[in-house]
């Protein structure tokens, strides 16, 4: 038995590239949107990259540590949720509209279908603000539900395998024991 086996490359995650299409409409949306000084700019920014950061450090972080792990995943949800009510706050100060659950549901199976960031950089352009915001609320609630079930699976396999030192034993015992 081995230990110290890697858990696969965090770009091919489904969470990380919603995390990184969320990152790059936000950073869009704030520079034509959001007025140059603007507190929220930076904080909206900084939300965007902390929650996909968080799941590179948390990726990287799960072949020694089930913990970090489990704690990084749960910094990118925290990270998502602040990001999530700056853009509900953002469509309720302005009186914008806030999408109906019919055209939420259309644009959250569309999104489900197109994970790709360097799609979204060549529309967001070509969107107004409020379709934006909502675009990203909808996208953040997807990345929500990604890393609750992201969370939930790393929970699980701390349960079923343990940590590195439990790992780190077993492989010692079976050593062991093929030398005999």
């Amino acid at each position: 038995m081995e230990f110290l086996n890697a858990k696969g490359d965090y770009r091919s995650l489904i969470v990380y590239k919603k995390s990184e299409c969320i990152y790059d409409i936000t950073f869009y949306f704030v520079k034509k949107y959001l007025e140059k000084g603007d507190r929220t700019v930076d904080q909206m920014v900084q939300a965007a990259r902390s929650g996909k950061q968080n799941i590179i450090e948390g990726s990287a972080a799960s072949v020694t540590s089930r913990e970090t792990e489990i704690k990084l995943f749960n910094v990118a949800k925290a990270s998502f949720d602040e990001l999530l009510a700056d853009y509900e706050d953002y469509l309720r100060v302005r009186m914008k509209e806030k999408w109906s659950e019919e055209k939420t549901q259309q644009v959250r199976d569309f999104c489900r279908n197109n994970i790709d960031s360097e799609f979204y950089r060549n529309i967001a352009p070509m969107r107004d603000d409020t379709t934006l915001a909502n675009l990203c609320t909808t996208m953040i609630h997807q990345e929500l539900y990604l890393l609750y079930r992201l969370i939930e699976r790393a929970k699980n396999d701390f349960l079923q395998n343990g940590g590195i030192r439990e790992e780190m034993t077993r492989a010692r015992i079976n050593y062991r024991n093929k030398q005999h």
